[in-house]
């Protein structure tokens, strides 16, 4: 069976905008690659509406959403950070913030209200936004003599291989990009060219 190599997340920013009962949820996603930068855009957030009383959000990061948070930010638990989080969920997105901006309007809605603003605040974000579907791609460094230097040229060339760093001294040295669901069939390739030395740097989508 073939690996599943890729992720669903979004392109760019994006907005929307729930109103209920006179309180206004304002939505924000954003493409996000990693915690820090999820804490720079909640502060941003918490800046420019610093008169609002929540700022609620949830996230996912990784190629199959392994790390998460979902934040109620003084709502009653569960019914904020939850409904925004399920909304990634069941969009199926990582690499993915949303974050909720109330302003309350003097009612107060109760659990199944807030969580119908949270969740509806966090779909229209998502409708906002550009889904696009990302290949996930490993990054090896290869280093091998002159000697062999066609042998794995003619590899990169039939396979399409993106060649992201080269440098040409006493050893060759490349940089290249693997398909995931390609990298047991390349690493086998290249292992079979005498004196080619592969070692894996990172993951890249």
């Amino acid at each position: 069976m073939e690996l599943n190599d890729t992720y669903k997340t979004i392109e760019a920013p994006s907005e929307g905008l729930f109103k209920d009962k006179g309180s206004k949820f304002i939505s924000y996603a954003f493409p996000v690659a990693s915690e820090d930068q999820v804490k720079e855009i909640v502060l941003q957030i918490r800046k420019e509406h610093f008169n609002a009383r929540h700022h609620c959000y949830a996230y996912r990061l990784g190629y199959t959403g392994e790390k998460y948070r979902a934040n109620d930010d003084g709502e009653p638990s569960g019914t904020a950070g939850r409904p925004i989080h399920g909304q990634l969920l069941s969009n199926d997105l990582t690499n993915v913030l949303i974050v909720v901006v109330r302003y309350f309007g003097g009612t107060l809605l109760g659990v199944s209200g807030l969580i119908n603003a949270y969740k509806t605040a966090a779909t229209e974000a998502i409708k906002n936004a550009r889904i696009v579907t990302k290949i996930i791609e490993l990054e090896y460094e290869l280093v091998f003599d002159y000697m062999v230097q066609n042998s794995v040229m003619r590899i990169i060339k039939d396979e399409q291989l993106d060649v992201r760093f080269s440098s040409y001294e006493l050893f060759c040295k490349l940089r290249i990009s693997i398909r995931q669901n390609k990298e047991e069939e390349l690493v086998l390739k290249f292992g079979k060219i005498d004196g080619v030395r592969m070692e894996k740097i990172q993951e890249c989508g």
